[in-house]
């Protein structure tokens, strides 16, 4: 599976920041969590956004949030793999953001998030789908290629890196 297929350079943030709003003190913090995630999530769709092969930016946050209030994508280690199938998708694309400072993702090994790797689809690209989802948890569960991952310096590394563990 060659997955430089669904990855540019352009779509590789490597001092990703999403822009999180003043949280109030007194915010619970399911509420806090959310007003997180759904910042993340904005940012996400945004880099997804670049490449030109996604529908609406602003529909794709939705459906990027709706998905992650069914369940947490966030799967380890620092690790998040939101994924939709989505018909704002033209196409498969992968994004990737390291977050250097790590962001509260609810995951459920309850740590900071430092990786994400946004998944998008067309709805009717079930099989491509689920390979793709099931080689990006498999090859992040290594924590060697993780450490690898998010000790790159340049878009380029991410692309080469994963294409040669695929």
């Amino acid at each position: 599976m060659n997955l430089n297929r669904y990855l540019r350079d352009d779509l590789v943030d490597l001092d990703f920041r999403p822009d999180l709003p003043e949280l109030d003190p007194e915010m619970s913090a399911e509420r806090r969590l959310w007003v997180v995630k759904e910042a993340v999530l904005v940012g996400l769709a945004s880099l997804l956004s670049r490449g030109g092969r996604v529908g609406s930016e602003r529909k794709l946050q939705q459906d990027l949030l709706f998905r992650e209030k069914k369940a947490t994508t966030a799967v380890g280690m620092g690790v998040a793999i939101p994924h939709i199938r989505t018909l704002q998708a033209k196409e498969l694309v992968l994004a990737v953001a390291i977050c250097r400072e790590g962001v509260e993702f609810d995951s459920i090994d309850g740590a900071p998030v430092r990786l994400f790797v946004p998944m998008v689809t067309p709805p009717y690209e079930d099989k491509i789908y689920l390979r793709v989802l099931k080689r990006l948890a498999e090859m992040f569960a290594d924590e060697t290629f993780l450490e690898e991952v998010l000790a790159v310096e340049e878009p380029g590394e991410v692309i080469r890196l994963l294409t040669r563990h695929t």
